[in-house]
């Protein structure tokens, strides 16, 4: 974003570092934010904040190592380039949870205009009566989440909306919701086997055309 780099690395916290790329030549750290997981994905919200998705994680008590929990989504503020926060979370579920996001931004809906942040996502939960943090959790739900996004109110989930019906394999991954876009007030979620249109207004849904 302009002459500044945005990375992550991670081995057992998630270090967020600002580079300063004025001389390419000669790159120099700004400033760095050290949280506990990581993001695999980083987007610009605006000039001085970034949204990042990944996976939370809990540190082993030994060993140079680390235990994924679930999908933690952030919103960080980089206007203090030596100083950068992290100002909102979201975390989607416990250990064994997914999203494409991770490794295809395609599946990446945001749109700043709108407040509107759209992640496909599988959620898992640990039943575990005695979870501990390598306990591993059962899928329980796919589709979207759609979220409120704005840095005034950060995070706010408003509504989900999912391909599977009642009584489907939630491993039926012909129904797993892995696009997202929109046209004027409708939301259209794309499946191999489904799109579906919902109101952005309720989440109401408007209608379904299924794919042979």
């Amino acid at each position: 974003m302009g002459n500044r780099c945005y990375l992550v690395t991670f081995y057992k916290v998630d270090p967020l570092f600002v580079v300063d790329l004025t001389d390419p030549t000669s790159p120099k750290v700004l400033g760095n934010l050290t949280i506990p997981g990581y993001s695999d994905y980083l987007h610009p919200y605006d000039e001085t904040h970034l949204i990042g998705v990944g996976k939370n994680t809990v540190a082993a008590e030994e060993g140079n190592w680390y235990w994924y929990q679930g999908i933690k989504i952030s919103i960080f503020d980089v206007s203090n380039v030596t100083n950068p926060t992290q100002d909102a979370t979201y975390v989607i579920g416990d250990r064994g949870s997914d999203t494409p996001v991770l490794t295809d931004p395609k599946a990446f809906l945001f749109d700043k205009t709108r407040n509107l942040l759209v992640i496909p996502a599988l959620e898992a939960n640990v039943t575990d009566p005695y979870p501990t943090p390598s306990s591993y959790g059962t899928p329980v739900w796919q589709g979207a989440f759609v979220f409120d996004i704005s840095l005034y109110h950060d995070l706010i989930l408003e509504g989900r909306i999912t391909h599977l019906e009642n009584g489907m394999d939630i491993y039926d991954q012909e129904y797993w919701v892995k696009r997202s876009l929109y046209i004027e007030d409708v939301l259209y979620t794309i499946s191999d086997r489904m799109v579906k249109m919902n109101s952005l207004d309720d989440m109401s849904e408007l209608g379904q055309v299924p794919l042979s």
